[in-house]
């Protein structure tokens, strides 16, 4: 552990957290609507008393929803959801400077990544909130002492959510959970433009590549597949999109991209990027026709979507060329290049989405813990939406910090909208 007077952590270097105070400072100027929420929860104390362990990016702009909790009352310990999406600055300052229990460290081992949410979980939590599942899997699992004491819990991503309703669906899911993931203003708008800009920007500062002209394959074409491909495109990469799903596929099409099954995009492909939240999607047959100096990266949850351990098994060598690029030598001469291990590019060599975007996303994350808190008895044990007043409540909160107003019905519209019998 590392040393600090009184607030459990493991984290790299304490001595960053003036750094780390300065970033997360940076970061609040551009997430007005979780401010807003935060002088609320200072006032109401909706959350008092209560325990919550998050699994989430330690980030600046999570260092600010943890902020807001904790000035909501509640008591929290914080790890990480991926090994190297830490920003070891920001775990510092939420020691020193915010006194918030926090494990994590940028490049962890899988074992201390474990061991970070057991800690996380040693916190006797009564809420949880994931972004993955990991902390809900392991409260299922091994630490089946914890869970009788949790009274809910939210989830942020879709990876989770999908893993989530699989348990709800089996009976085995042991407390409700809010799929913040699933409210309009989380995923329309992190997932299309944070997650659009912040790959690129990973992949960009892994690389220096120049994209413009290059065939960029982008594999599944959800919301998050949807903003890579407008900003690849937008930045003159010839985007060419893979799917399962023939609706999506249609609409990708029809959006201008070039279709195809990813054995054909293998081929041709010169930078590759998965977000689909499913395993193997790019495997050994699709290794066997990659170009020489093909690139592939992913900015789904897990690192399972590129199968790492079948082209490790192909290869005749492997090195890092440059910080979080890993060249595969294959024994045909060819070399394949990996980013950031498979994880998450855009937070494994970036700093993951803009703080103007998270603010929509976090606020939906307070107020989910804060409805929690309120609702839990009378919630099965199952995965609900964020309700749509409180999505609607984040988008009316953005759009007046953007200083942009919108029109009001009037009482005849509303009477002719809730009505049947005016007809042509």
């Amino acid at each position: 552990m590392s040393p600090t007077a009184s607030i459990p952590c493991d984290v790299k270097d304490l001595s960053l957290a003036e750094a780390g105070k300065r970033r997360i400072e940076w970061a609040a100027q551009s997430m007005p609507v979780l401010a807003a929420i935060r002088k609320q929860f200072i006032k109401t104390q909706p959350l008092a008393g209560i325990r919550v362990a998050a699994c989430l990016h330690v980030t600046t702009e999570t260092a600010n929803l943890m902020i807001t909790l904790r000035d909501g009352g509640a008591n929290i310990a914080l790890c990480a959801s991926n090994p190297l999406s830490t920003q070891d600055e920001t775990a510092a300052a939420l020691v020193k400077e915010y006194a918030i229990p926090t494990f994590a460290i940028k490049g962890e081992s899988n074992d201390v990544y474990y061991q970070h949410i057991n800690a996380a979980l040693d916190h006797n939590p009564q809420i949880t909130m994931d972004d993955g599942a990991d902390v809900v899997t392991l409260l299922h699992t091994k630490r089946k002492d914890s869970l009788k004491n949790v009274i809910g819990g939210t989830e942020e991503t879709t990876t989770g959510v999908i893993r989530l309703r699989a348990m709800a669906k089996e009976g085995v899911l042991g407390y409700p959970i809010v799929a913040v993931n699933d409210a309009l203003t989380k995923h329309l708008f992190d997932n299309r433009y944070g997650t659009g800009q912040s790959t690129i920007d990973g992949i960009i500062r892994a690389t220096n590549v120049l994209l413009a002209g290059l065939n960029v394959v982008v594999a599944g074409y959800g919301w998050c597949g949807r903003g890579f491909a407008m900003r690849a495109r937008g930045l003159g990469a010839n985007v060419i999109v893979t799917e399962i799903d023939p609706t999506k596929a249609l609409e990708a099409l029809m959006d201008g991209f070039r279709v195809m099954t990813m054995h054909e995009a293998a081929a041709i492909g010169d930078i590759f990027c998965t977000v689909t939240g499913n395993k193997s999607v790019i495997a050994r047959d699709h290794f066997e026709r990659l170009k020489s100096g093909a690139i592939l990266c992913n900015s789904g949850h897990f690192n399972v979507e590129i199968d790492l351990d079948t082209l490790g098994s192909m290869a005749s060598s492997r090195r890092e060329t440059r910080p979080f690029v890993e060249e595969f030598a294959m024994r045909d001469g060819r070399k394949i290049y990996v980013l950031g291990e498979g994880r998450l590019i855009n937070l494994a060599a970036a700093e993951g989405h803009p703080a103007s975007v998270m603010d929509m996303s976090f606020a939906n994350q307070a107020l989910s813990a804060e409805y929690m808190v309120k609702n839990h008895a009378k919630l099965e044990n199952k995965v609900y939406s964020v309700p749509e007043e409180l999505d609607k409540q984040v988008a009316r909160m953005k759009l007046e910090a953007m200083g942009t107003t919108i029109d009001r019905l009037t009482p005849e519209q509303e009477e002719y909208l809730a009505g049947w019998s005016e007809g042509t």
